[in-house]
């Protein structure tokens, strides 16, 4: 028969373990009702400011810590902004509690409330009275900002991304806006004795020049902007070069340009560019070299390397990088009226609302309807030559018969009115009132530079011509490697 192992006899007598739960209770109950002096001292603390305004001074607090890397106090109008993650680690603020609870509780008693400074970034949908709904601000202060001043309506201009800064007083008053637009750009409202006042802030950025070189693959806008060029920037070497380089057409793979052009700094960021100050480009392997030049009048224009002007009488092309859909024909079958009629100018197919430019200076002669060409535009430059623009979608601000425009001016956009199969520009030339193709004339030039002033224009072309043929060398240098 199995034999059972005796139990072990306890530890303690029950009668101790009793007593022992008993004092263990006491000693729990005294403590939630007498709490030690520094959980008193939290609690007090936490009462002060709840009396005060409870959730504004805590977030001014957090807002207003010292910084961890300098220990100086934030000088930022706000530092936190709402909607973003800048909640830090929580095990450090219990420890920046304890640590600064006795100072922090007595500065709350002796200490007025500082002003609270938000900050709020700007979602889709959101706008001024949204943004002022989140801090506090009514609908009131809201037609207070807008209405001060026809400046102050920018605060309702409100893009994606952007922060708004927002200072208020300890009482929830609306001190101040702050909000920057760009890297060079920031306006400010503050209110003062005056009421609301507006400020605009413009930073001055440093000015210095830059090269870019590039090879043509498959577009000039791609291959500008691997070469590290903005868009504007390539909008810009194109017009230096429109009046040679029909970039609809003539632009071909392997071609190749050079830019030395201003850059703008700001604390070593790029925030922008200036003007192109020499340019190279090479399409179909010919060179075409230009130069930015001022002359002691005052007036710039691009010359050539030996000092001829860039500028031509008319500009190559009126619509920038379209598609030539038809070309200049005496025996071209009529795709509407299905029957043999001479098409005397060039179509450039584009999407509707393209720009259209004048091919040149010159008075309006038509800006109106006219036949089978829709809306139409008629320009005579000086005695001998006359261009017309059809089928347009609208006119631009600002042209009408009667009225002046000048060459690159934007005169209307692409559309499809009158006899028209989709949206293009249909674009005549007239010499001496005969219509010739626009593609194939030559154009008349502009004037040179003066000999007076041959000698300092080559003084200063020489040394950016110089410059880039050495950065071209090293560049194929260290691709060579």
């Amino acid at each position: 028969m199995p034999t059972t192992k005796p139990k072990a006899p306890p530890l303690y007598p029950k009668s101790h373990l009793l007593a022992a739960s008993g004092v263990a209770a006491l000693l729990s109950l005294a403590l939630l009702v007498f709490p030690s002096r520094e959980v008193e001292a939290k609690k007090t603390h936490l009462n002060l400011e709840l009396d005060n305004g409870s959730e504004q001074v805590i977030q001014e607090k957090d807002d207003l810590r010292p910084d961890p890397a300098t220990g100086d106090q934030s000088t930022s109008p706000f530092a936190k902004i709402e909607g973003s993650d800048n909640n830090q680690n929580s095990a450090e603020q219990d420890a920046d509690n304890k640590k600064n609870d006795a100072s922090t509780s007595t500065a709350s008693e002796t200490t007025p409330t500082a002003p609270r400074h938000r900050a709020v970034a700007v979602a889709a949908g959101d706008t001024l009275s949204t943004l002022f709904a989140k801090v506090g601000l009514t609908s009131n202060d809201v037609h207070s900002v807008v209405n001060s001043s026809k400046d102050a309506k920018r605060f309702g201009q409100l893009k994606v991304g952007q922060v708004l800064e927002i200072r208020l007083s300890s009482d929830g008053q609306l001190e101040g806006l702050h909000s920057k637009l760009s890297d060079l750009e920031s306006i400010s409202l503050t209110n003062n004795d005056k009421g609301l006042v507006f400020k605009r802030e413009l930073t001055k950025p440093e000015e210095r020049t830059a090269y870019a070189r590039g090879v043509i693959d498959s577009s000039l806008f791609l291959s500008a902007k691997r070469a590290g060029m903005s868009h504007n920037l390539t909008m810009d070497l194109a017009n230096v070069f429109g009046y040679d380089i029909d970039f609809a057409q003539d632009i071909r793979e392997g071609d190749e340009f050079e830019v030395i052009y201003e850059e703008k700094v700001i604390n070593g960021k790029r925030v922008g560019t200036g003007s192109i100050l020499a340019a190279r480009f090479v399409n179909r392997g010919k060179p075409y070299t230009a130069v930015r030049y001022t002359s002691k009048q005052g007036l710039t224009s691009y010359y050539t390397a030996d000092g001829n002007s860039m500028r031509k009488a008319f500009i190559r092309t009126p619509v920038d990088f379209a598609r030539i859909s038809s070309r200049f024909s005496m025996g071209r079958k009529h795709p509407i009226l299905n029957k043999i009629r001479a098409h005397k100018g060039v179509d450039y197919a584009a999407a509707r609302g393209t720009p259209i430019k004048a091919a040149g200076d010159g008075k309006v002669l038509l800006a109106g309807r006219r036949g089978g060409y829709g809306n139409t535009v008629i320009i005579q430059h000086g005695n001998s030559y006359r261009t017309l623009y059809g089928h347009m979608q609208g006119f631009a601000k600002g042209v009408r018969t009667g009225g002046m425009v000048k060459q690159g001016q934007i005169i209307g956009y692409i559309g499809t009115t009158g006899l028209s199969t989709g949206p293009h520009l249909h674009y005549e030339f007239q010499a001496n009132g005969v219509h010739v193709d626009p593609l194939s004339r030559k154009l008349p030039m502009a004037d040179p530079i003066a000999r007076t002033e041959k000698q300092r224009f080559q003084q200063q072309s020489k040394p950016l011509l110089a410059r880039m043929d050495q950065e071209k060398a090293t560049m194929l240098a260290l691709n060579k490697r």
